[in-house]
């Protein structure tokens, strides 16, 4: 198996003014490419190259630093893109969706300041993530390009949403100013997939 670089379902400049086209650009076309080029160098001629994605997330921790790595920077930013969705297109979340927020971090207001508190917080490169877990949903962080589906992480469960805070996904527009890159994301959050993303992950 190798695996695909994902097509986009909107073209760079869609998200602008809150992410630029020439971030967007070299985001996927530069950073994500070559995390899928080199997982699949990576697990070419092993025993991993018929496992899915998920099974390689899940014995990373046992294999090299390289397809831990570059596993997570490919399965990390598939997600990514598609919790995504242009502000012209903005959707909130449904009654349904929004009263399971509410009912783990008592307003969806609450959850966005615990989420964007955590990403702020987080020291380097990394993501954010809100979790299903024992039928609860959680936020994390997690370093690098690691992700809740690895081993041991101190933030288990099912990824229903991620916020990259590496500095490639804002720099170039917002610089040093992470809390406005992550104050812009709340404006192109696909909420529509976020609970098909939580629906899928409660089977």
């Amino acid at each position: 198996m190798s695996f695909k670089l994902p097509k986009l379902p909107y073209s760079y400049k869609d998200f602008e003014p809150y992410i630029d086209r020439k971030t967007m650009d070299i985001h996927y076309n530069k950073h994500h490419a070559t995390y899928t080029n080199n997982l699949n160098k990576a697990i070419s001629n092993t025993s991993m190259i018929n496992l899915s994605i998920i099974e390689i997330l899940k014995r990373a921790h046992i294999e090299s630093p390289i397809i831990r790595n570059n596993g997570g920077g490919f399965y990390n930013h598939n997600l990514f893109w598609e919790i995504l969705i242009p502000h012209t297109k903005y959707t909130h979340p449904s009654r349904n969706f929004n009263e399971i927020i509410q009912k783990n971090f008592d307003s969806f207001d609450s959850f966005k300041d615990n989420f964007s508190k955590v990403s702020a917080n987080h020291f380097g490169s990394g993501w954010t993530w809100l979790c299903i877990k024992d039928d609860k949903l959680t936020i994390c962080s997690t370093k690098n390009q690691d992700n809740p589906l690895m081993y041991r992480m101190g933030c288990e469960g099912i990824p229903i949403l991620g916020l990259d805070i590496w500095e490639h996904a804002y720099y170039l527009q917002y610089q040093n100013r992470r809390l406005d890159y992550i104050s812009s994301f709340w404006k192109i959050v696909n909420w529509i997939k976020v609970e098909e993303n939580y629906k899928k992950a409660k089977k």
